[in-house]
């Protein structure tokens, strides 16, 4: 199975919308989103394009104001969390935030395979203690080149998908 990585796309619909297309056509069904969603209406967007299951982790932006309406605007298939999420995907623990330094104590735990988080917008991949802790980067386009991450559970392998490459 496949999962889908993506964050801090800050609203920009444009670049959700290709990296969604590209998703849905590789037949992926789980979707990670490490933060920094920004609006409703964005949620609302990623539920409307891709079928599968949405996990996301809530971002610096997406706190305060937002939080209640992010919450009560989802549909039944998205699950957002607070501080991290963590899902099972054959049998791989995965875990997945926005902040860089909780997703290095969640690293060093020894309790999950794979670590993603967001924030800085740079595509980052670091493999301590059998766990592999990756950033995949910004949907958003801001700093470095927009990008994601899909992780093949089987494999365990992860791979940047650059944007504008698709």
């Amino acid at each position: 199975m496949r999962v889908a990585i993506l964050s801090d796309s800050h609203d920009n619909l444009p670049n959700l919308k290709r990296a969604l297309s590209f998703i849905v056509k590789q037949k992926i069904k789980i979707l990670l989103h490490c933060g920094d969603v920004c609006k409703p209406e964005t949620v609302r967007e990623l539920e409307k394009n891709f079928n599968g299951r949405i996990y996301i982790a809530m971002g610096n932006v997406d706190l305060g104001f937002y939080h209640q309406k992010l919450k009560k605007g989802r549909s039944k298939k998205t699950r957002i969390f607070e501080d991290f999420g963590k899902i099972r995907v054959n049998n791989l623990k995965i875990a997945f935030c926005h902040n860089p330094d909780l997703a290095r104590r969640l690293s060093r735990t020894k309790k999950y395979d794979f670590v993603f988080y967001g924030h800085s917008h740079k595509p980052f991949l670091e493999k301590t203690n059998n766990c592999f802790l990756a950033n995949p980067g910004n949907i958003e386009g801001t700093f470095y080149k927009s990008t994601f991450a899909i992780l093949d559970t089987k494999e365990k392998k992860l791979e940047l998908k650059i944007l504008e490459k698709l």
